[in-house]
């Protein structure tokens, strides 16, 4: 990341009193979680009906396994009513899961045989059966045991109002509707770009994966070593969430989607979804009872299949497609979805985490954004990899514009570029939260055992427990927060949400005019 150069930006902001737009940043999360058994072993129990169809409910679904619940937040300009909204989430839930726990960690609980894993389900409308067949697709090409590792991803966006005085700042002069939406896209498309560059900083500071469950590659080869009996891990480790770890196949390895414009991503991505594989073709589209065990037989079925930590997004209109909406539109927001879970807290992260990863991502907007060449390309790719694997090592060295450099001592440059940043966010938010949340992040810096990837693996040690035991610990303990009850009012409210949502799945599978096979085609060819 080069130098800050944005202070001509941030003086333009002043002066026409608007520097406030840097406290109204846009935010939501979406937060995945296990339900678990009290055991620690992985549910068997179906959605549960009182938490409403995992199909069209807006804020509680499923992601890849029945078991996986997903909690999706509106946008908020805010980090606390963010949270808070989340916290609410759980507590409904929690309130309707019985004697059932939410896996407070981002690698599984206690696997029993990769079949135990069950594939979500949607019902029996024909946008249902495509994404439960999407994930059968899933599971044929990497294998179930990647469908149950869960994840935060955090969508952000800046307030409209920002864009028309960035653009008159770098061009002098005032953008139309079409040239204010390309601009917009170019922007965050650097964004992308230099988050990529330097998105191994979050796993060092964020990750909070270094072990697994033994339960979780039984019978498969791996280079872990054994912590205990039935728990796997790395010394130096941060995220093994994301890592290649537990893939059946490396189809995706060499598959380059490039984020240098809008038109190009649009371009090599759909390149994949169109491009057939040999192996996949051997898959086959149906088995013998008719049941699709894939979309297609492409690299990618579908977009969201390209397993990427960032994403540029744009909600569609109608039936437009993730893809369609991008290039008829633009770019809207960012997904971010590196982010571990954090045992350690209520909800897997907090307001200082989330202070941080806005100044981050704010500051990959504002700076100089060069684009990525193949060769920069692969050496992002490794230092991504070597943070993951062993990010805490002090003898680790990352590839720095073709040079070598700690990746601690590089952090500290990045950190040190970001305090004038921090410094102007406070202003317009009225409070010190940004440079507060650097500071938490410069102490992991100067101390690598203050990083929850350390956290976990003292706690471990300290107490003599296996990794699902001591997950299964804080499970408890969490579940102890949840279970405090919901206000009479909130919770009626949270009940008709949950109803409505059954409704308009019933409304859904009685309006389908077509057959599934029919509805996949035109799906596949729109």
């Amino acid at each position: 990341m080069a130098n800050p150069t944005y202070s001509n930006l941030l003086s333009s902001l002043r002066t026409h009193n608007k520097l406030s737009l840097l406290g109204r940043i846009q935010r939501g999360i979406e937060k995945e979680g296990l339900r678990c058994e009290p055991n620690g072993h992985l549910s068997q129990v179906l959605h549960p009906q009182a938490l409403g169809s995992a199909l069209t409910h807006p804020s509680i679904t499923t992601d890849y396994s029945e078991s996986l619940l997903e909690f999706i937040t509106p946008v908020f300009d805010n980090a606390k009513d963010t949270l808070g909204f989340m916290h609410n989430l759980h507590q409904y839930t929690y309130q309707n899961i019985g004697d059932e726990l939410i896996w407070p960690a981002s690698m599984p609980c206690i696997i029993d045989g990769e079949m135990s894993i069950p594939i979500a389900q949607y019902g029996y409308s024909n946008i249902g059966q495509l994404k439960h067949a999407y994930r059968h697709g899933l599971w044929h090409r990497y294998g179930r045991t990647m469908q149950a590792i869960a994840g935060i991803h955090y969508n952000f966006s800046m307030p409209d109002a920002l864009w028309p005085t960035m653009y008159a700042e770098e061009y002098d002069a005032e953008a139309d509707s079409e040239q204010l939406k390309d601009f917009i896209s170019t922007k965050y498309f650097g964004l992308i770009r230099n988050f990529r560059r330097n998105s191994w900083l979050l796993h060092y500071l964020f990750g909070a994966s270094p072990a697994i469950c033994g339960s979780f590659l039984e019978g498969e080869q791996h280079d872990l070593e054994t912590f205990k009996e039935h728990t796997l891990y790395l010394p130096y480790a941060t995220s093994l969430r994301m890592s290649d770890l537990g893939y059946q196949n490396n189809a995706q390895a060499e598959l380059i989607v490039c984020y240098n414009t809008i038109e190009n991503y649009v371009e090599t991505l759909s390149q994949a979804i169109t491009q057939p594989v040999d192996a996949y073709e051997d898959i086959g589209m149906q088995d013998e009872n008719g049941q699709y065990k894939q979309l297609n037989t492409s690299l990618l079925q579908i977009e969201n299949e390209y397993y990427s930590d960032i994403r540029p997004k744009r909600i569609g209109n109608g039936d437009e497609k993730p893809l369609q909406a991008l290039a008829n539109h633009g770019v809207e927001y960012i997904e971010v979805r590196c982010t571990d879970i954090n045992p350690f807290l209520t909800l897997g992260m907090d307001e200082s985490h989330i202070h941080f990863l806005d100044l981050f991502l704010t500051h990959c907007l504002f700076i100089d954004s060069p684009r990525i060449d193949n060769e920069e390309f692969k050496a992002i790719k490794a230092n991504q990899h070597d943070a993951v694997m062993r990010g805490r090592d002090p003898e680790l060295l990352l590839n720095k514009q073709g040079n070598t450099i700690g990746l601690r001592q590089w952090g500290k440059e990045l950190l040190t570029d970001l305090a004038p940043l921090a410094a102007a966010m406070d202003e317009a938010a009225g409070s010190n939260q940004y440079t507060n949340a650097l500071v938490q992040q410069q102490a992991k810096i100067d101390d690598a055992a203050l990083t929850p990837s350390a956290q976990y693996l003292d706690k471990m040690k300290v107490e003599d427990l296996e990794f699902a035991q001591l997950t299964l610990k804080l499970a408890q303990e969490r579940a102890a927060e949840f279970k405090q009850p919901l206000s009479d009012e909130l919770n009626k409210e949270m009940q008709q949400q949950a109803q409505q949502s059954l409704m308009q799945q019933a409304e859904i599978e009685a309006g389908d005019q077509i057959d599934f096979a029919s509805f996949l085609k035109q799906y596949l060819t729109r």
